[in-house]
């Protein structure tokens, strides 16, 4: 994905004679609703409400307020957003793998489709910012409650990698739609990938491989507030369920994969779903293992040579290796076809300077840093594009079917190329 130039604790006070009373502590004060944030004022939008309708999604948002308002104290509240964000995740999830409801109950869109996740996502959001609850809530419990609910309807903090020698563990990640105020029909055959293979297991020449995965925001404060990290992190760390293999995924050129050689640590500005603009040097989130100083460039361990070179669905495959680089002792840019050169500043990773490359810089930065030897590293999928005669967003329809086919055999190579790289393991 990328635009390519191209609790509070109750306190039991013993009140004793001879004891002094002290206050217990002020209950928070409760916030005022919220007004939506930039995605989810596209929300009411009809193609948004099409793509929900049809996926039979329309509920979610709804029922999830109706049990916000039913809920009776914080830690109600807190267990609801977090169940109901796993339930989310799952009926996402079980959709494009073909289970769940069928007929009238699953809807006429696509199974495979990514966006009913990302709307229902923002319903819930969207519900929690509206909320009036009848107790207090602070302004910064309520935020907490929008980062659980955002977290488990995003399957972060439900992998379940298994542990021992008998499987290999693959963690893979999407992304979210994007630049939906020009289309916002947009689909992501990253985060359609996420859902489609999220807790399956491929066979490869090498044995089996379990496939964990999980969805991003295309957002750049989320990612400098440590998103990345927090997910990966405990299954970056060593222990029976370490990852055998991680690969970051993304939308990125037309009619080709991308196996990003080189990563950068530079921001590039273009804006986001929140319609935010941030450039400069990645940052990386304090309290997570670094390394010091903070490199221009990280590299992928993921085998490359063997991807390529593998027949693994119609889309070619390349092994990128083209960056831009400001060189040492110099001021402006430079394009370099074969990488970066020694002591350069870094302005484009192959995979550009978009969330993209940076999800890549900030995976294969927190590899090194925790010492995991595994393969590792970033793969552009071909853009998903509507079919002939329904390219324009102003009179188009929400699905076709090249549209469908198209996502359907990018999620199955996404599929061949990890069973590859699992096969490969060991030779970049």
């Amino acid at each position: 994905m990328k635009p390519l130039r191209l609790g509070a604790m109750a306190l039991g006070v013993a009140v004793l004679a001879a004891t002094p009373v002290h206050a217990a502590p002020a209950s928070p004060s409760p916030s005022a609703p919220l007004p939506p944030t930039v995605e989810e004022r596209r929300l009411p939008g009809p193609v948004p409400q099409e793509i929900l309708r049809s996926s039979g999604f329309d509920d979610v948002a709804p029922g999830f307020s109706r049990a916000l308002g039913r809920a009776h104290g914080l830690s109600e509240a807190e267990r609801l957003v977090a169940d109901d964000g796993r339930r989310l995740w799952r009926r996402a999830v079980d959709r494009a793998q073909g289970r769940g409801p069928r007929g009238a109950g699953a809807g006429e869109l696509s199974r495979d489709d990514d966006r009913p996740l990302y709307w229902a996502r923002l319903g819930m959001t969207r519900a929690l910012r509206e909320w009036k609850p009848s107790f207090p809530v602070s302004a910064g419990q309520r935020a907490g409650l929008i980062e659980r609910v955002e977290r488990a309807s995003r399957g972060q903090d439900s992998v379940d990698l298994p542990a021992g020698g008998a499987v290999k563990r693959v963690l893979l990640t999407g992304f979210d739609p994007f630049q939906l105020d020009s289309d916002a029909r947009r689909s992501n055959p990253s985060g359609a990938a996420a859902l489609a293979l999220d807790g399956t297991t491929v066979d490869t020449p090498s044995g089996p491989a379990r496939i964990e995965a999980v969805v991003f925001p295309v957002r750049w404060d989320d990612f400098a507030a440590g998103t990345v990290e927090r997910t990966l992190l405990p299954h970056f760390r060593p222990g029976p369920r370490r990852v055998d293999l991680f690969t970051t995924i993304s939308q990125g050129r037309p009619g080709r994969f991308d196996v990003e050689r080189t990563n950068g640590a530079w921001r590039g500005g273009y804006p986001d779903n929140a319609d935010l603009s941030r450039t400069g040097v990645v940052p990386v989130p304090p309290g997570v293992p670094t390394v010091r100083p903070q490199p221009q460039w990280t590299t992928t361990t993921l085998p490359y040579a063997a991807i390529t070179a593998a027949r693994t669905g119609p889309y070619p495959v390349y092994d990128n290796t083209a960056v831009t680089e400001v060189p040492a002792g110099a001021t402006e840019p430079v394009e370099r076809p074969d990488g970066p050169t020694p002591g350069s500043a870094a302005r484009e990773g192959g995979g550009g300077d978009y969330l993209s490359n940076e999800i890549a810089y900030r995976a294969t930065l927190l590899r090194d840093a925790t010492r995991l030897r595994v393969p590792g590293g970033h793969l552009h999928t071909p853009v998903l594009n509507f079919g002939e005669g329904d390219t324009d967003p102003s009179t188009g329809r929400i699905s076709d079917p090249a549209f469908v086919a198209n996502r359907l055999a990018i999620v199955a190579q996404v599929r061949s190329i990890t069973a590859t790289a699992v096969a490969s393991s060991g030779t970049p």
